[in-house]
């Protein structure tokens, strides 16, 4: 199993953030992270856990077909 690890920036991209939010989700230890020396990656598949766990689904309504009376 390989799996690519991003750097905060790619991270960041993918996200569509600036590159702070990444780097407060690892601060505040919100996202898994490796550490490789000084340097910081996370890993391609907790950046889609973390999208996926973080994803609203829309409310369905279900509408009677009765109108309301005025």
């Amino acid at each position: 199993m390989s799996d690519l690890l991003l750097t905060v920036e790619q991270a960041a991209e993918r996200l569509g953030t600036t590159v702070r939010f990444p780097r407060r989700l690892i601060a505040e230890r919100r996202i898994a992270f490796v550490k490789v020396g000084r340097h910081v990656r996370i890993a391609e598949s907790v950046l889609d856990a973390y999208i996926d766990g973080n994803t609203v689904q829309p409310i369905r309504r279900h509408r009677s077909r009765y109108g309301r009376a005025a």
